[in-house]
C-alpha cells in the first residue's frame, strides 16, 4: 500500500517537472526567437534609435555674404562671437540650467522668462552671444552642473559704415515668427541665426544667406556634448557689389550733415545708383548685435524720422520739379510748340468756378513766356495752361513713362511706389470725378501728386540722356563665395530703349533746364557752376506742406513765422555736365522752405564733387584684392 502511494507521488511529481521543463523551454524559446528578431531581423531599426539618442545632428549657419561698394571697399562682413547655447529635454531642466547660467551671466528675470517662451523640447535656444573670455570659462568650468548647455562659435555681422551706408546696406536682425510663416528654410530655425531686415540685406538675403552645413555629435544621457564625429561645411552666402561710391556717399552725407534731407545721384547712361542719402540715418550695428529698448525708443522719437528711408520711401509734392513732365506732355501732343507764347498776369481764373490759381510772383505774373522761359522762371500759369491744353491722360502717360506713379525697382524692399494720380485713380479711390482744378495742380506737380527723390533721379536721368528708359540698380555685381566680383563697366552710351519723344522736344526742355541755372532770370542763377566744362542744368521745386490762405497770401508771410514742420520742402533737380550729361541728381530737404535758396546750392556742390570724382569713368579705383573671395574676405573685420 506505502509503496502505491510512493509510485504514485513520484508519477506527479515527474509530471509536475516535465511540465515546468516545457514551460522553462517555452519560455527561453521564447526569449530567444524574441532575440533573435529584434537583433537579427530588426537589429539594424533599433542600432538607429539608439543612435539618435547618442548621436545628435545640428546645422550649421553658413559664413553670410560680403557687401562691399563699386571700389571694393567692405560694407558689411562677419566677425566670429562665442556665444551659449542651451538644449532640454524638459521645462523644469530648462529652468534649472537658465537659473545657475543667471549667476554666471547676469540675465535677469524678464531675460529668462522671454528665453523659457522659447522652450521647445530638444530644440537649442540661444541664451547669450559676443561672450567674454571669462565668461567662457566659467560656464565651461561649471560644465557638469549645466546639463544641456554647450558654448558655439557664432558670427555677428559687421557693418564698417554703419550710419552712413544704413539706409542702403540696411541690417540683419534675429528671425521671428513672421518670417518662419514666409519662408520654409531650415536654416532660420537655427539658434542665433539673423535674416536681413532691411536694404541690401533684405532685397538679397537668399543670396547672402546660403547653404548649411551640418554636425554630427555624441551626447550623453543629459543631453551634453561628449565629441564631435562628422562636419559637413555648408556653401557661404554670396558675396554683392555695390553701385554706390562710398567716397562720394561720404560727401554727400557730410554736406546734408544737420538737415532732415534725402539726395540721389545717378549715372544717366548706364543707370547706376553712385549715391543714396537719407539724413539723418541710423547706426545699423545696434540692431545686428540687438537693439535695446530705450536706442530704439529714441529712434522713434526722433522728429527727422532716423529710421526712414526718404530717398526710396519719401513720398513728396514734387512740385515744379514736376514741370518738365507736363511741358513734355503738351509738347509731344502738340497743343503747344518749342516757341508757343503764353501770358501770366500772376493768376488764372478757373472756369465755372469765382475761384483763382496764383502763380508763385502775384500779382504781377511774368508776362508772355515760351516753354524755355517758364521753365526757366518756373511760372506757374505757364503750365496751368498747358495743363489745361495737355489733358490729365497724356501728363500721367508722360510721367509713367518717365518713371512715376510706381517702384523704380533699384533693388530696396522698403520703395514707394509713391502717387501718380490719374481721372480713374480719383473716381476709385474717393469716388469724386476729375476737375480742371485737379489737371492745374497736376500741372505744377501738386494736389494729389506724390513722388519719392529716386523717381525724380530717374526722370532726370531720362531726360538728359535724350530719352531712353534707364532704370536705376544698387548692385552691380552678385558672386559666389569663391568667384571674381565682377567691377561695373565704363559705358559710354545707353543701351536702355528708347521712349521715343522727339528729339527737339527734349532739346526745348533741357534748354529751359539750362536757363534756369546759366540764364540770368534763372530761378537757380545764384548756383550756377561756372566752371564750363562742368556746368549744370536743373529745376528748382517748392512744395507745399500747409495750404496758404487769402490773408497769408496778400499780407506775403514768410515761411520763416511758420514752424518747422509746417514750412515748405525745398527740392532740386539737375544734371551735369551740360554738353555732355553723365550725372543726375535729385535732393529734397523737407522744411528746406525754398528751391532755390536750400537746394539747389547743395545740389550744386554736390553735382561738382560728382564729377571730381567721376566714378562712372574711373574702373581703376576697384580695388580687387578685397574681394578674392572668403579666404581673404573673411578677415575683413579683424583688419577694421
Amino acid at each position: 500500500m506505502r509503496r502505491d502511494r510512493d509510485s504514485d507521488r513520484h508519477a506527479r511529481f515527474t509530471r509536475r517537472a516535465l511540465l515546468l521543463g516545457v514551460g522553462q523551454a517555452a519560455l527561453l524559446g521564447g526569449l530567444g526567437a524574441r532575440q533573435y528578431w529584434l537583433t537579427m531581423v530588426e537589429g539594424s531599426k533599433y542600432k538607429v534609435l539608439a543612435d539618435d539618442n547618442r548621436i545628435g545632428m545640428r546645422l550649421q549657419a553658413p559664413s553670410r555674404g560680403l557687401i562691399f561698394d563699386r571700389t571694393g571697399e567692405p560694407l558689411a562682413a562677419n566677425r566670429n562671437n562665442y556665444r551659449v547655447v542651451m538644449t532640454a529635454e524638459k521645462l523644469r531642466q530648462a529652468e534649472e540650467s537658465l537659473e545657475r547660467l543667471d549667476k554666471i551671466l547676469g540675465l535677469g528675470e524678464v531675460e529668462r522668462k522671454r528665453l523659457l517662451s522659447q522652450f521647445r523640447r530638444f530644440a537649442p535656444i540661444t541664451v547669450k552671444e559676443n561672450l567674454s573670455w571669462e565668461q567662457v570659462a566659467q560656464i565651461e568650468f561649471n560644465g557638469p552642473e549645466l546639463p544641456g548647455v554647450a558654448i558655439e562659435l557664432g558670427q555677428t555681422r559687421d557693418y564698417f559704415q554703419a550710419e552712413l551706408m544704413s539706409h542702403v546696406v540696411g541690417y540683419v536682425g534675429r528671425v521671428d515668427r513672421r518670417d518662419l510663416g514666409e519662408d520654409d528654410d531650415p536654416l532660420l530655425q537655427l539658434p542665433g541665426m539673423r535674416i536681413g531686415k532691411k536694404g541690401i540685406e533684405k532685397r538679397y538675403d537668399e543670396q547672402l544667406r546660403g547653404k548649411a552645413g551640418a554636425v554630427q555629435m555624441e551626447v550623453n544621457a543629459v543631453g551634453r556634448v561628449v565629441r564631435e564625429l562628422d562636419r559637413s561645411d555648408g556653401e557661404p552666402g554670396a558675396n554683392l557689389l555695390l553701385t554706390v561710391d562710398l567716397e562720394l556717399q561720404r560727401w554727400v552725407t557730410e554736406r546734408l550733415k544737420n538737415e532732415s534731407a534725402a539726395a540721389v545721384v545717378m549715372d544717366v547712361v548706364t543707370g547706376d545708383i553712385l549715391a543714396l542719402v537719407s539724413v539723418p540715418g541710423f547706426d545699423s550695428n545696434a540692431f545686428a548685435r540687438g537693439i535695446t529698448q530705450s536706442e530704439w525708443n529714441d529712434l522713434l522719437n526722433h522728429p527727422m524720422k532716423p529710421l526712414f528711408n526718404k530717398a526710396v520711401a519719401g513720398a513728396y509734392p514734387p512740385g515744379s520739379t514736376y514741370k518738365m513732365v507736363t511741358a513734355l506732355a503738351a509738347l509731344e501732343a502738340g497743343v503747344i510748340d518749342p516757341w508757343t507764347p503764353l501770358p501770366c498776369t500772376g493768376s488764372i481764373d478757373l472756369p465755372g468756378k469765382d475761384q483763382k490759381k496764383y502763380c508763385w510772383i502775384y500779382p504781377g505774373g511774368h508776362g508772355w513766356l515760351n516753354v524755355q522761359g517758364a521753365l526757366a522762371q518756373s511760372c506757374d500759369c505757364f503750365f496751368y495752361e498747358a495743363a489745361k491744353r495737355a489733358g490729365v491722360e497724356r501728363i500721367s502717360d508722360m510721367a509713367f513713362k518717365l518713371g512715376f506713379g510706381r517702384p523704380t525697382g533699384a533693388g530696396l524692399p522698403e520703395e514707394s511706389s509713391a502717387l501718380q494720380p490719374t481721372r480713374a485713380w480719383k473716381q476709385e479711390s474717393q469716388s469724386k470725378a476729375w476737375n480742371i482744378g485737379d489737371t492745374y495742380n497736376l500741372g505744377i506737380g501738386q494736389g494729389d501728386m506724390l513722388a519719392t527723390p529716386l523717381q525724380l533721379a530717374v526722370m532726370t536721368a531720362r531726360i538728359a540722356n535724350g530719352g531712353y528708359e534707364v532704370k536705376p540698380r544698387l548692385v552691380a555685381s552678385v558672386a559666389r563665395a569663391r568667384d571674381q566680383l565682377t567691377a561695373p563697366p565704363v559705358q559710354t552710351a545707353p543701351d536702355a530703349p528708347s521712349l521715343r519723344l522727339k528729339p527737339q522736344n527734349i532739346a526745348a526742355v533741357k534748354q529751359g533746364m539750362v536757363m534756369v541755372v546759366n540764364g540770368e532770370h534763372g530761378t537757380a542763377w545764384a548756383s550756377r557752376i561756372t566752371q564750363r566744362e562742368m556746368a549744370m542744368a536743373g529745376k528748382t521745386g517748392t512744395s507745399q506742406v500747409k495750404r496758404i490762405t487769402e490773408s497769408e497770401r496778400d499780407r506775403r508771410m514768410s515761411q520763416m513765422e511758420l514752424p518747422w514742420h509746417l514750412r515748405h520742402h525745398a527740392l532740386f533737380v539737375a544734371y551735369a555736365p551740360i554738353d555732355n550729361p553723365r550725372y543726375a541728381c535729385a535732393l529734397i530737404v523737407e522744411h528746406g522752405m525754398g528751391g532755390s535758396s536750400t537746394a539747389a546750392p547743395i545740389t550744386k556742390d554736390i553735382l561738382l564733387q560728382t564729377q571730381k570724382l567721376d566714378p562712372s569713368r574711373k574702373p581703376g579705383r576697384f580695388k580687387t584684392a578685397s574681394v578674392h573671395g572668403v579666404p581673404e574676405a573673411a578677415n575683413v573685420a579683424e583688419r577694421k
